[in-house]
C-alpha cells in the first residue's frame, strides 16, 4: 500500500467502490428449476388436499375404486394404482434410505438407493436400464410414480446396487419424462422385506409394499421399513389422509414369500403414522377356500381391497372381498365397517400369491339415479375353462344381478384388473391363461359399453401386449388412463387418451 495514503488499510478498503461478483454459471437456471419444482409440489399438495384418494388414477371417474386414485366430491379422481413417446429421463437429486429400528426390521438394509458416486450408474436422478414397472400410482393428471425391478432382476448383490435392484421413478408431465427417486432397499418381491407395489396419497406420503412395507413422509426422498410383525402386505390403498392394507399370513414357496397366504386382516393407519390398527367390524384372519378353482399345491384364495371416493350423495366407502366371497364395506374415516353380503362368486387364487385374484374383479361403475353406488363385478370361476360373467349391484353391494347375454371371454383369457368410465363402460385387463403358448394372442385390454353383450378388444400400439397380457388398468379421467403389462422388454407403462379405445406405449427409460 502507498506510504502517502491518509487512510489505514481497513479504512481504504471500506471506502472503495464495491462491484458485486457475478454468480457461478448456471445459478439462475438452478433457482428457476427449484422454484418450478416447488410450484409443482405445492399445486399437487393443493389438489390432493381437496381430494379423496381411492384405488387408482381417475379424474371424472365415478368412484375410482380399482384405480388407486384421488377422487373429489364431484366424482373427479386420479389413477394409481397398479402412450407414444421415447424421451430421455430428466434428472433430480436423490436422498437416502433409513431404517426404523424394530425386531422384524433389524436385518433389513436401508442404505441409499443411489450411491455416492458422481458418475456412472449412481448419478442422482439416473434411471437404471431395463426398468420394468410393477406398480403405478398417480395423485394428479400429471404427477405419477412407478416402482419395479431394473437391471438384472433377482441379482441385487450384497451391496444393494441401485442399478440392478428395486427402483422408483416419478413424472410431472403425464408420463412424457421420468426421473429416478430413492427406492426401498429391502430387495425384490422374492424377499420378505422387498416390494412390488407403490401408492402415494399425495406429494408427501407414500408406501411401498408386497410383501414388505416401507413408508416415506418426504415425497420419496427417504424410506423406512415398517414393522408388520412378520406378516406380508400384498394389497394397500390410500384415501382421505389414511392408508388401508391387507396384512396376510403367508408362506414361502420357491422363493415367493406370498405364494400361499392363508389368512388376511384389514388394517388402517393415518398418513405419517406407523401405528396400524385392525378395522372394526371386519373379522381378523379371514380365510377361504373354494371348489370352483383347480389350484396348485399350497395355493390359497386371495382377497380384494377397493376404496371408492365420495360422490354427490354417497360418502367415501371401502370394500373388502374376503377369500370366501363375503363382502364387507364401511366409511373411510377409521371407523368400523360391516358385513354386506355373500357374493355369487369368490376371488380365487391370487396372481403371485397374495396379490390380485384371478377369479373375481370388482370396480365402481357410476351411481344410480337415486344416488346409490353402482358396483360391477367380473367373475371367472373354474379357471381356465370357466365362463366369464358380469354382475351389477345398484344398492352398494347388497344384491347382485347377472348382466344377461354377455358373451364369455375366450377360455385362454384370465381377467386381471377392472375399472370403469363415468358412463358405466367397463374396461378389463386380461392375461393369457397359464400354460397358453404357441403365439396365442389371448391377453389384452377389453371394453364392455353399457348394454353391450360382447367385450371389444382395445387397439394396442404394440401387438405384443396381446401375447403377454396386462396386470392392471385404471383411469385418471374420463379419457386418460394407465395400464401395466405387455411385453416386459418395452420397459414402459401404457396410456390411453381416448377413454380406453387405444393404448400406446409410454417408456420409462429410453
Amino acid at each position: 500500500m502507498p506510504a502517502d495514503n491518509e487512510l489505514d488499510p481497513l479504512d481504504r478498503w471500506l471506502n472503495q467502490q464495491v462491484r458485486p461478483l457475478p454468480p457461478p454459471a448456471g445459478t439462475f437456471e438452478l433457482i428457476t428449476k427449484r422454484a418450478r419444482r416447488r410450484r409443482v409440489r405445492k399445486a399437487v399438495i393443493s389438489v390432493a388436499g381437496a381430494a379423496a384418494v381411492a384405488a387408482a388414477v381417475g379424474v371424472a371417474v365415478p368412484l375410482g375404486m380399482s384405480l388407486h386414485l384421488n377422487t373429489t366430491p364431484t366424482n373427479a379422481g386420479l389413477a394409481a394404482g397398479s402412450a407414444t413417446g421415447s424421451k430421455s429421463a430428466t434428472q433430480s437429486s436423490l436422498g437416502t434410505g433409513t431404517k426404523v429400528a424394530s425386531p422384524a426390521a433389524s436385518s433389513a438394509s436401508a442404505s441409499a438407493s443411489a450411491g455416492s458416486a458422481s458418475t456412472g450408474p449412481n448419478v442422482p436422478g439416473w434411471l437404471p436400464p431395463n426398468f420394468t414397472p410393477s406398480s403405478v400410482t398417480w395423485d394428479s393428471l400429471t404427477t405419477g410414480w412407478v416402482v419395479g425391478p431394473a437391471g438384472t432382476p433377482g441379482h441385487c448383490g450384497a451391496r444393494q446396487d441401485s442399478s440392478i435392484c428395486t427402483s422408483v421413478a416419478v413424472t410431472h408431465d403425464g408420463g412424457q419424462t421420468w426421473s429416478g427417486l430413492p427406492a426401498p432397499t429391502g430387495g425384490g418381491p422374492n424377499i420378505a422385506t422387498g416390494v412390488s407395489g407403490l401408492r402415494f396419497l399425495n406429494a408427501t406420503y407414500g408406501w411401498a409394499f408386497g410383501p414388505g412395507l416401507w413408508a416415506t413422509d418426504d415425497g420419496g426422498d427417504h424410506w423406512h421399513l415398517v414393522d408388520t410383525g412378520k406378516l406380508s402386505v400384498p394389497q394397500l390403498e390410500t384415501i382421505n389422509g389414511r392408508v388401508y392394507a391387507l396384512f396376510a399370513d403367508c408362506r414361502d414357496i420357491d422363493q415367493n414369500p406370498d405364494a400361499a397366504c392363508t389368512s388376511y386382516t384389514l388394517k388402517t393407519a393415518t398418513a405419517g403414522s406407523d401405528d396400524w390398527t385392525p378395522v372394526g367390524g371386519v373379522p381378523g384372519n379371514l380365510t377361504g377356500g373354494s371348489a370352483d378353482f383347480t389350484q396348485a399345491a399350497g395355493q390359497e384364495d386371495a382377497a380384494i381391497l377397493e376404496l371408492a371416493g365420495a360422490t354427490g350423495t354417497q360418502p367415501a366407502t371401502g370394500y373388502l372381498v374376503a377369500p370366501d366371497g363375503t363382502l364387507y364395506a364401511g366409511p373411510l374415516d377409521g371407523t368400523a365397517w360391516h358385513k354386506v353380503a355373500a357374493l355369487p362368486c369368490v376371488p380365487g387364487p391370487g396372481n403371485g400369491g397374495g396379490g390380485r385374484p384371478q377369479g373375481l374383479q370388482l370396480a365402481p361403475a357410476g351411481t344410480t339415479p337415486a344416488g346409490a353406488t353402482r358396483l360391477a363385478m367380473v367373475c371367472r370361476p373354474g379357471l381356465p375353462a370357466g365362463k366369464t360373467s358380469v354382475y351389477q349391484s345398484t344398492d352398494n353391494g347388497s344384491t347382485w344381478t347377472e348382466q344377461a347375454g354377455v358373451a364369455s371371454m375366450p377360455a385362454t383369457t384370465v381377467p386381471s384388473s377392472l375399472t370403469s368410465l363415468p358412463d358405466g363402460t367397463l374396461i378389463l385387463a386380461a392375461n393369457p391363461a397359464s400354460g397358453v403358448g404357441g403365439g396365442v394372442l389371448s391377453g389384452g385390454i377389453y371394453l364392455l359399453p353399457p348394454g353391450a353383450t360382447q367385450w371389444q378388444p382395445a387397439n394396442l400400439s404394440d401387438p405384443s401386449g396381446k401375447k403377454y397380457g396386462f396386470t392392471y388398468v385404471g383411469m385418471t379421467s374420463a379419457t386418460q388412463g394407465v395400464a401395466l403389462g405387455g411385453n416386459p422388454d418395452l420397459h414402459a407403462i401404457w396410456m390411453t387418451t381416448d377413454g380406453g379405445q387405444t393404448w400406446t406405449v409410454r417408456p420409462i427409460q429410453s
